[in-house]
């Protein structure tokens, strides 16, 4: 009567879900991957054949977000969608901020204790939080978001003192994946025909207090923003054959319900967040005219000055600074200085880094992160 797609993949996947779509069969699915990419095309098909395709398993392991975003939040206007969403990486950033652990032994441990695949890639690249907010992103704002263009960083270049200085400076450094509306270059809202996204995923610094910067291990964290509702956040455990059974089950179940209120209709009525003409074209902004607060490290000559001539790149770019402070290192005559910035357009910013790396005093930018 249903089919269960939990194999994982691309193909053949999603040649077997379309294959039962065409048979007249609704589809459970946890396969994040495929919704992400072929969303559209399997959502067309499942309108031709009037079946459901119910993906709650595919985001959020155990959490009920799908659903929600769906229902329970359906008369709020969604402002932004940012999450924990990979497991993987939250335990192996938790471990070390708690131990100030490097992130190659952590990693290490987390393939030991099965956290972690024996090739990692998707998770600490950050593939794994891009199909999840792709998917996120679509049905918040009613449009199928290209995955191949979401900007994604992972974790795997993040040095352990970048997580070690942003304690000290009241931050916790996450995997965040994030989607909000843009106003599009009219000026107008978001009841356009074609709505402008951002839609990213990168290492973040979080304020302590933020609600997501106490989410630690394996666990994931939705946190949705829309208006009139304010903040409403999703939490639990975001991976695993218990978490993962209990959204297939869920999604089962409420087939078996739909079949058993509509019984003698000669089709179930179709779920409109899965007919592919009820969307609208979604296109993602260009990266350089985002407004964004910035973490960067600079390795530097420990050469009075420094700190004035870093600060007059940033000014003559117009680039606000909320703070600057120098951290001691153990190599004679060099210094790291750590800048976070307020918020500023993407190009202003890279223009003002690229002065900054101009500079005789001034060895490498050592890390640049994004910061809330």
């Amino acid at each position: 009567d249903i089919v269960v797609e939990v194999m994982g993949g691309l193909e053949p996947a999603r040649s077997l879900i379309l294959r039962a779509i065409a048979a007249g069969k609704p589809v459970v699915t946890a396969n994040k991957a495929v919704i992400a990419r072929y969303g559209e095309e399997i959502a067309a098909a499942a309108a031709a054949q009037g079946v459901y395709v119910l993906i709650e398993a595919a985001v959020g392991g155990g959490i009920p977000i799908i659903e929600p975003l769906k229902q329970s939040l359906g008369a709020n206007r969604i402002q932004r969608v940012s999450g924990i969403i990979n497991g993987t990486t939250n335990y192996i950033l938790s471990r070390m901020a708690a131990e100030g652990a490097a992130y190659a032994d952590v990693l290490a441990e987390a393939q030991r204790l099965g956290y972690a695949e024996a090739d990692p890639a998707a998770d600490v690249q950050g593939g794994d939080a891009a199909d999840k907010i792709a998917i996120l992103a679509g049905l918040a704002y009613g449009g199928s978001v290209p995955r191949a263009t979401i900007p994604t960083e992972g974790i795997d270049q993040l040095d352990a003192r970048d997580v070690a200085y942003a304690a000290q400076l009241g931050y916790v450094v996450k995997l965040l994946a994030v989607a909000q509306a843009m106003p599009s270059p009219d000026g107008s809202g978001d009841g356009q025909a074609e709505l402008l996204l951002d839609v990213r995923v990168h290492p973040t610094l979080l304020p302590k207090d933020h609600p997501l910067a106490g989410v630690n291990g394996v666990n994931n964290a939705i946190l949705v923003e829309g208006d009139p509702v304010g903040q409403v956040m999703f939490y639990g455990p975001g991976a695993g054959a218990g978490p993962t059974a209990s959204a297939v089950v869920a999604d089962i179940l409420n087939i078996a319900g739909i079949r058993q209120a509509t019984a003698g209709s000669a089709k179930a009525p179709l779920d409109p967040l899965l007919a592919a003409g009820s969307w609208r074209v979604c296109r993602l902004v260009d990266s350089a005219v985002t407004t964004h607060r910035n973490y960067v490290r600079l390795r530097t000559s420990d050469e009075a000055g420094v700190i004035g001539k870093i600060g007059t790149c940033f000014g003559e770019a117009r680039v606000s600074i909320q703070s600057i402070v120098q951290f001691e290192t153990q190599s004679a005559g060099d210094a790291e200085i750590v800048v976070i910035t307020h918020d500023v357009c993407e190009a202003q910013f890279r223009q003002a880094l690229g002065a900054i790396e101009a500079l005789g005093d001034v060895q490498t930018v050592a890390a640049c992160l994004r910061t809330l």
